[in-house]
Parts: structure tokens; sequence; C-alpha cells
């Protein structure tokens, strides 16, 4: 289940407030709940291979985030959901850096945000109606993708996706798949392939009853098992498990080996690997709206598990042209399909509390099987969705109130916890009765209030409220933060409830040994514990005194600071020293240090008031000094990009341009260090100004700031 991402925050999309009706306070807030929200579930999908959200609610709210920073973009957050792409790592494999980046794909959901996609490519490359540009459409499969990287011809590493720019290294287990080769022929001599490793549904049914008679676990749906099985430390087990491989893209290559997307997918094929024989060429966005149906009804009969419809531009000189967004090419989309539904009775609704307070009621079902998988959990998100209420006090669902006993329509389009639709009135129980939130804590027992304009309920116990300070516990010794082998989720719960060497704060875990040490009831005396495990956790907890800034600061839990916003934090303030005590002067709202504060990208007034509320909080700050007295924390410099002639510099663009579009050059001026600013001000350092530029080359003027023509700027930027 959804845990420190506030389950009860992941709201329904149609019960907000309409965008329209946000100010800048609510948007930020706003913002910075999805910001935590879908960075966690990125990470649950992507690193750990145990979805906490599904699909459709993950796009849902993917779209809600990208409308909301289109109507405020001044309040875009460096953590924002359109920056995520993959996960970290995790820990059992070692590391390999793309040399080019693996990118995720922006999401269509209608037929009308494909003709949008094509518009817009049509309208970044400058096209009038009579220059033809086509596309390819092939089925998105729904497994682990997988980059395979070949010299003179030879597999050299095999590694998943990660965080985009670095993955796990699973060559030994990659190498035991049939559809992928060890050497290809007559190819260039650095070739990176990429594609997706998958299992067919008639392999995994099978694999699942070998496991069942085996007594051992068994799978939720084909793409965990995919994952499962590559992600094995032991490659007899991956052997053993009947995985593929279709490939689609490439990574780095020496040398060009097509000149089109469709050209390049049948050059794979003569290479020796497996490609989707769906694949097709689309000379209009009609044939590919068509192609997509036509996948879509036989989606049943293909045999695999696919999830929509991928549609890239052919033209590989258009797709260079066309470049990339911070985590999405320009040039290819993902069309998904709708999710998928199904009724069952709704047996409890049980409330859990997250590490910020947050109650969130979860629907327990009567187990049924949705698309393959069983589910017996679901969201609720908040009490105003179970009474039927939206964000903005309209109806949703008609005004229907969701109640123990009720029969329940539930979706899901991925292989995770569903999120209930829609409840049937004629099958409601006349003993049925509205549920009644909780407003107190049950955990605790503590005031459980919401503020004007949330719409969560939160514990006010603090520390003082066990799932609180367990679940804090939890994200600090988590994968993006502290990261200690051997203290899970688990053994915290273990800890915090042990009365000899209690773990309840943070700096608990870095005095554990020296506790022991003066305990007559010592560690490796316990059950659960030796000799061996005990000094296996002391050597890990002492491995992580030594600690980044960008790290310290997201596992201090603070609300909003996501790990986008830790590492920007980090590289402004660059030390310790340096950001605690700029949180020590600071005043929300006014003075030098807020100011300082807002001006770094990303950070908003809302985010910026919780971090000093956290560093300003007399009892928080009590545990934090203790906390940094038994570390080291390393400082964190800001990437070096000397090279270029713009980085750290802000450009604005006016007027006309002529060889490139007004897209194109804000790209390039960004991949090159530089902010891109739509206003001249003070801080402009230089204005790019084509023919028909008006008042900005006028205001320029005024503050002395450097005017340049369209040709300066490429003669500038040229050799970088």
């Amino acid at each position: 289940m959804p845990g420190d991402t506030d389950q009860q925050s992941i709201r329904d999309i149609n019960r907000r407030t309409p965008i329209e009706n946000l100010d800048d306070e609510k948007a930020a807030a706003e913002l910075a709940a999805l910001a935590d929200i879908l960075s966690a579930a990125n990470a649950a999908y992507h690193r750990d291979d145990a979805p906490t959200i599904s699909d459709s609610e993950f796009d849902a709210l993917k779209r809600r985030n990208a409308a909301i920073e289109e109507r405020f973009p001044h309040l875009k957050r460096a953590d924002s959901a359109t920056e995520l792409v993959g996960a970290p790592v995790g820990s059992g494999f070692g590391k390999v850096k793309h040399a080019v980046r693996m990118l995720s794909l922006g999401n269509a959901f209608s037929d009308e945000d494909v003709l949008d996609f094509v518009e817009s490519v049509r309208k970044y490359l400058g096209f009038n109606q009579d220059d033809r540009c086509d596309f390819t459409a092939e089925p998105k499969i729904d497994g682990l993708s997988l980059s395979l990287r070949y010299e003179q011809g030879q597999l050299i590493y095999a590694a998943t996706r990660g965080d985009g720019e670095t993955g796990e290294n699973v060559t030994a287990n990659a190498r035991t798949i049939a559809e992928i080769p060890a050497k290809i022929d007559n190819a260039p001599d650095i070739l990176e392939v990429r594609g997706e490793v998958y299992m067919g549904h008639t392999d995994f049914a099978e694999l699942n009853a070998r496991q069942d008679a085996a007594g051992e676990k068994v799978f939720a749906n084909p793409r965990n098992a995919a994952a499962g099985s590559l992600r094995q430390r032991n490659v007899d087990v991956t052997k053993s498990r009947p995985l593929r491989y279709f490939a689609y893209a490439w990574g780095e290559i020496s040398e060009p080996f097509a000149a089109s997307q469709f050209d390049a997918i049948k050059k794979l094929e003569e290479f020796g690997f497996t490609t989707n024989p769906l694949t097709k060429r689309c000379e209009t966005p009609e044939q590919m709206i068509s192609h997509y149906h036509e996948i879509e009804e036989n989606r049943a009969n293909l045999g695999y598990d696919i999830d929509g419809v991928v549609y890239k531009v052919n033209d590989l000189d258009l797709q260079r042209r066309l470049g990339f967004r911070s985590t999405t090419p320009r040039w290819a989309i993902a069309h998904k399909f709708p999710a998928e539904l199904a009724w069952t009775r709704l047996n409890a609704i049980d409330i859990q509390v997250g590490r910020t307070g947050a109650l969130s009621p979860v629907a327990r079902l009567e187990p049924i099987t949705v698309g393959g998988v069983v589910v017996s959990n679901a969201t609720l998100h908040n009490e105003d969705y179970i009474a039927g209420r939206g964000g903005d006090g309209g109806d949703i669902r008609d005004g229907r109130d969701i109640r123990v006993g009720d029969w329940v329509q539930v979706y899901r389009a991925g292989d995770v916890i569903p999120k209930i639709k829609d409840v049937d009135l004629k099958r409601r129980l006349e003993a049925a009765e509205p549920f009644i939130f909780p407003d107190k804590c049950p955990e605790c027992g503590s005031p459980a209030l919401r503020e004007e304009g949330d719409a969560v309920r939160r514990c006010t116990g603090g520390l003082i409220c066990p799932a609180q300070a367990v679940e804090r516990l939890k994200h600090f010794v988590g994968r993006a933060a502290f990261d200690i082998e051997g203290l899970g989720a688990k053994q915290v719960e273990y800890f915090y409830y042990d009365d000899v060497l209690p773990i309840r704060t943070p700096v608990d875990i870095f005095t554990l040994a020296r506790r022991d040490a003066d305990n007559v009831s010592k560690l490796e005396n316990r059950d659960g514990f030796g000799k061996t495990s005990a000094n296996k956790l002391f050597a890990a907890i002492e491995e992580r005194r030594n600690i980044s800034l960008n790290r310290m600061i997201f596992a201090l839990g603070i609300r909003h600071v996501g790990e986008a916003a830790a590492q920007t934090l980090a590289i402004h303030y660059g030390s310790w020293a340096a950001f605690a005590k700029a949180m020590d002067v600071a005043k929300i709202g006014q003075g030098e240090a807020w100011e300082d504060l807002l001006a770094v990208d990303g950070i908003g007034a809302v985010m910026a008031t919780s971090v000093i509320n956290a560093m300003q909080n007399p009892e928080e700050r009590l545990s934090i000094d203790a906390l940094v007295a038994e570390l080291d924390i390393v400082d964190v410099s800001a990437p070096d990009t000397s090279g270029s002639p713009v980085a750290g510099k802000t450009v604005v663009f006016t007027g006309a341009l002529e060889k490139m579009t007004r897209a194109e050059a804000k790209s390039r001026a960004e991949a090159l260090g530089a902010k891109v600013s739509g206003s001249v001000s003070g801080k402009t350092d230089l204005l790019v100004a084509g023919p028909g530029a008006g008042s900005k080359v006028k205001k320029a003027s005024e503050l002395g700031i450097e005017t340049i023509d369209e040709d300066a700027w490429l003669d500038l930027i040229g050799d970088a």
C-alpha cells in the first residue's frame, strides 16, 4: 500500500478544485503534494518492482501536475513530476552509467491528444500543410526496460533503466535470455540496443503453476515476474525463467545504421534481435489512430501484456531536430489504453497514518481478479471522497457515498492497487451506515485536524505518535536517504518498540553500537541476530556516517521536499553549515534569507515555509543537531559547466527567429546550462533579438543588458 506518499493525498482528479479556480498558494501546495506522491510512486515502480498506485492513477496525477504548471509556470518545482525518469538503482547490483540517457515517454490518453501531438511536432519543425512527416506505431510492451551495449559485435554489458542516467548491471542474467544475442555481425563498432524484457501469458501461467507446486511465491502478473526474474542474484534462477526480449530502439552508436525509425527496426532484425511484427509506418494521424484501435481490439490475443501504442517520428534527422525535453523526447509519445473495471464488495475501511500524520482511508475488498490480477485493497483518498464530495464542494459519483458492505466498481490499468470508481446503490444493504471519518488519530489518540484548504486530516501528535515516528524512520533509512543495509522497514519497527536498545529518533541509529557495547543484553544474543549479523549492521551504520548534503536534507522528511528539491537546495547552499545558518535567520515572507531561498529555481513559498518551519522548530532542531553531531556531511558542488559560454546566464529571446523555431532555441540554451526567461529584468544577462523585436529591446537598453541578433547567438554557442 502507499505509505509515506500519504495515500489519502492520492486524490481523485475529478474532485479537485478546477485549475482555473486555483490561486498561487493553493497551486503551490498541490504541486508540492504531487511531487512527493509521484516521486515515491515512480521509485516503487521502476526501482523496487513493487508499485503502490495504478498506472492510470499515476498518469492522471501527472496530467494534473502538468496542467497546473502550464497555468502557473512560475511555480514549477525542481522536483516536479514532469522531470521524473525511472528511479535510483537498488543496492543489489553494480551500477552502469548510460552513455545516452534512457528517457521516459510523454502520454496521450485520447485521439485528440494524438492529433495535438502531431500538430506540436509539425509546429516545432515549422512545417506547412504540404510538408510530409510520417510516424511509426508499435505496441507498448509492459515489461522491464533493458539496454544492451555491443562493442565490435560482442555483448559488453546489459543494464536496466534505473533513474535514466544510471542503471543496474544485469549482464550475467541477460545473457541467459535466448532472444539476446551474445554476438552480432555487421553492426556499428559501438551499438546500444534498447528494448523490453517481458514474459508471455502461457509462460507466466506455467511458471506460477511450478512456483505453487513447489510451495514458493507466485507472481501477480507477467511484468512483476519478468522484473523479478531478471533481477535475481542467482543467475541459475534467471536462466530457469521464460524471459523474452523485444528490441525497439538504440542509445549510443558509433555510426548511423539507418535513415528512418522503421528501417532501423528492420536493421535490428538483421542483427538478430526480435522486433514487434505489429510495428507499422503511418503517413497520417488517422492511420496512427486506426492502428491503435486495431491493436487494442486484438490486445487479448497477443499472448503478452501491452498497455498502449507508441508513436515515433519516422525520419531520424527530424528526430534529431526535435530533440528532447528534460525527461521525454519531443518526437515520440505513448497512447495509453483505458483502465479496466470490475465489481466487488467492500468489506472494511481501515485508517493508516503516514509520516506527516496524514490519515489514509484504505478499502479492504472481497478479492477479485481485474485484468488477470487478484486485488483486495484500494485507496479511498480522503474523507471527502468517501462522502461523495469533490475538493470544490461539488458532488462526485452524483453524490453517492461509500459504505462498508457496498458493491463498488474498481479499476486498474497496471499491476497495482486499484481505485474505487463507483458504488451500486441498488445492492446497498439496508443496515449500511455512512462512514464516520475519525477526528482522533487511531494510533495515539491525538486530535486529527483538517486545515482549511487541505483535503487531508492529520494527526497532531507529532513525534509522540508511534505511527508517524516509525514512518519517518522508515523514510530516513530509505534508499534515497541514508540507505542503511540491514535496517529496513521491518527492522525499524522491531527497534522502535524494543525497550532495551530502542531506535526512536534518527540519532539513536548512530548510537546503537555504543549503547550495545554498554548493555548486558547484547544484540548478538537476540532472536534473529547473531554476532555476525549484529556486526554487519553496526558496520553498515558506521559507513553511513559519511553522507552527502542532498541525501541528508531529503532524509529529514521535511514536508514537500522530495529528492530533486533536496538536491537543488544542496547545490544552492553547498554545505550543511551554510544551509543551517540560512534557515536559522530566515523569516517567512520577508528578509534577505527568505528572498534568497525563493530565488532557488523550483523552490516556492509553500516549500520554503515548510523548510524554515522544520529547521526552526525547537524540538525538531534539537533532534537534528544531535544527529548532525554524529555525522560527516559531505558538501555538494554545482555541476561543472565551464565549457558553456552561457552556463548560469539568464537569456531572453524576442522577435522572429529565422534559422530555428523559438522552441528549438529555448531547448538549446537550456541544454547549455542557461535559464530562459520570457521577460527582461535586472537579472537578465543576454537578450537575443530577431526581426520584429519591440519593447524588450528598449527595456534591455535601459538596463544595460547586452543584446545580440540570431546569427551572433549561433556564433556564440556554435562550439559549445
